[in-house]
C-alpha cells in the first residue's frame, strides 16, 4: 500500500486558505474540494464518519455526547473505540493487506481500538482533586518514551482559557516521533488550533492573523516531513466555524415549562435527567432532546419550534432524513439557525449554578461548553486569582480554578448545522487527482483514503 498522512486541520475553509498564502500554493499543486457536512457537524460524529464512510444512524456516534438510557446519564467525551459501531478505515485496510499498520494520534475515540499505535489524552484525576497532564497510548510503553523525548502533553493548552498552538505543536512532533520508529502505512493526525480561537472570535480576520499564520507553518513543516519520506499528504477539516451572536438556552425553556427537573444540593442546582420529562443535551449548534415521557413528544415539539433561534426541529421521520435515526439519538433534534448556538445551561440563578459550571469541566457539564475557552472579564485580577488558586492546590488544599464565565453571549464562533454558505463548509485537498468534483460528501472521505492507500499515484 502507498504511504499516506491525513492532515485534520479543525475549522479550515476555503475562504481561510486564502489567507495562508503558502498552504494556498501548496493545494494550487493539486486538488481540493469542500466537504458537504453531515448532521450534526461537529468532532465525534464528522471523525466517525470519515472512519467509516457510514452516516451516524449506522456508526451511532450522533454528536460529541448523548444521554446513556440505561444509566440515566449524559456523557460527554468518551473514549472507547468500541462506541463505533461500524467497521473502521483501518479494518478495511488491513483485510486487503495483513501488512498494513496505522498511526491514530488524537482523532476521537482512539482508546482500546485495533490501530497499530494510538496517542490520545487522558489525564490523571487523583483523589485530592488535580487534573494531572497525561497521556494514553498504543503500545503502552510509548506513553513514557515520547514524554521523555517531547515533555509532557500540554494538557492545558489543548482546552481551557490556556489554549495556544503548543498543543498542536506537540500532536505534530509526536506524529513524527512515531513515523520515525514505526513507519506506519496510514497516520491520522488532529492539529485543533484554530478551533480554538475561531470559538472566541468568529471568522474576524483582525482577531485570527496569528492564528491562521501559526498553524499554517506548523502544516508546512509537516507536510514537508512527510514529503521528504514518500508519503502523500490529505489536508482536511471536519467543519467550518459560523459567527454567532445569540446563545439560546433550550433547558431553561424546558424547564420554565415544568419539563425540566433539577435536584437541590448544598444549595445548588444539578440536572436530574432521569426525574425530567424532557431536557436538551446541547452540542454547539445542535441539541438532542430526550422525552422520557412519548405523550410529551408534541407538546415538547411546538415549543422548540417557536423558540428563537431554532431552526428546525426533527422528529422521527425527518431524523432518518439526515442519517439520524439511531437509538442514541434524542426523540427530537434541534437545529440553531446559523447566528445562533445552544448552551447547557438549566440553572434560571447564577448563584444556584452548578459548582463544576465556572469551571474546565468537560465530563460533568451535561453538554457541550464553549465559554470553557475564556477567563471571566468580571474577575479583576485573574492572574492573581489563577496563581492563588494554583497555590492551595500545590499546599494539597481542594479548591476549584473557578475563572470559567457563566455569560454565554461572549462566544462569537459556532458550529455543528449545516451552513446554506458553502464558504463556510470544510474542506479536503490532496496532491493526486482523485477528487471527481469540486464538492464531495462527508462519508466518501473513507474512500478517498482507501484510494490513496491502494492506487498508485503521482510522487509530488
Amino acid at each position: 500500500m502507498q504511504k499516506t498522512v491525513v492532515l485534520n486541520v479543525v475549522g479550515l475553509t476555503s475562504s481561510l486558505l486564502e489567507q495562508m498564502p503558502l498552504l494556498s500554493r501548496w493545494a494550487s499543486r493539486g486538488q481540493v474540494a469542500k466537504i458537504e457536512p453531515i448532521l450534526p457537524a461537529v468532532t465525534c460524529s464528522v471523525q466517525a464518519t470519515y472512519l467509516t464512510g457510514k452516516l451516524p444512524s449506522e456508526h451511532g456516534i450522533v454528536g460529541n455526547g448523548w444521554y446513556f438510557r440505561d444509566e440515566c446519564e449524559i456523557k460527554f467525551w468518551r473514549q472507547s473505540n468500541k462506541l463505533i459501531q461500524s467497521p473502521k478505515i483501518w479494518e478495511m485496510a488491513k483485510s486487503i493487506d495483513p501488512t498494513f499498520t496505522c498511526a491514530n494520534l488524537f482523532w476521537w475515540y482512539n482508546m482500546y481500538s485495533s490501530v497499530d499505535y494510538a496517542i490520545t489524552p487522558r489525564p490523571m484525576y487523583p483523589a485530592d482533586g488535580r487534573k494531572i497532564p497525561d497521556i494514553s497510548t498504543q503500545p503502552t510503553q510509548v506513553r513514557s518514551l515520547i514524554q521523555d523525548e517531547l515533555g509532557q502533553f500540554p494538557l492545558f493548552n489543548f482546552w481551557g482559557p490556556n489554549t495556544s498552538i503548543k498543543s498542536s505543536q506537540w500532536i505534530a512532533d509526536s506524529a513524527k516521533w512515531i513515523e520515525q520508529r514505526y513507519s506506519p502505512t496510514l497516520t491520522l493526525v488532529y492539529l485543533p488550533h484554530l478551533d480554538y480561537c475561531l470559538q472566541r472570535y468568529g471568522t474576524d480576520l483582525q482577531q485570527i492573523q496569528q492564528d491562521l499564520a501559526d498553524i499554517e507553518t506548523l502544516c508546512l513543516d509537516i507536510i514537508n516531513f512527510y514529503e521528504q519520506r514518500n508519503t502523500q499528504v490529505i489536508v482536511l477539516s471536519e467543519y467550518g466555524i459560523t459567527p454567532v451572536s445569540q446563545p439560546v438556552h433550550l433547558n431553561r425553556l424546558l424547564r420554565e415549562n415544568g419539563l425540566l427537573k433539577v435536584r437541590e444540593e448544598l444549595g445548588l442546582e444539578y440536572l436530574d435527567a432521569g426525574a425530567s420529562i424532557a431536557f436538551a443535551v446541547a452540542d454547539h449548534q445542535i441539541a438532542h432532546i430526550y422525552i422520557n415521557d412519548p405523550d410529551y413528544i408534541p407538546k415538547v415539539y411546538d415549543l422548540l419550534e417557536n423558540a428563537q433561534g431554532v431552526a428546525q426541529v426533527l422528529d422521527e421521520s425527518n431524523k432518518k432524513t439526515y442519517g439520524l435515526d439511531h437509538p442514541r439519538s434524542g426523540e427530537l433534534l434541534a437545529i440553531a439557525q446559523d447566528d445562533a448556538w445552544f448552551t447547557y445551561y438549566y440553572w434560571l440563578d447564577d448563584t444556584k449554578a452548578p459548582d463544576f459550571a465556572r469551571t474546565v469541566d468537560i465530563h460533568r457539564k451535561p453538554g457541550y461548553d464553549p465559554v470553557e475557552l475564556l477567563i471571566d472579564p468580571l474577575i479583576k485580577f485573574p492572574k492573581l486569582k489563577i496563581g492563588t488558586i494554583l497555590a492551595k492546590k500545590r499546599l494539597g488544599f481542594r479548591t476549584l480554578m473557578d475563572v470559567i464565565p457563566l455569560d454565554a453571549s461572549l462566544i462569537r464562533g459556532s458550529h455543528g448545522c449545516v451552513s446554506s454558505f458553502s464558504e463556510e463548509w470544510p474542506i479536503c485537498i490532496t496532491q493526486q487527482e482523485f477528487l471527481q468534483s469540486t464538492a464531495i460528501k462527508a462519508t466518501d472521505i473513507c474512500s478517498l483514503m482507501m484510494q490513496h492507500l491502494t492506487k498508485k499515484c503521482d510522487q509530488n
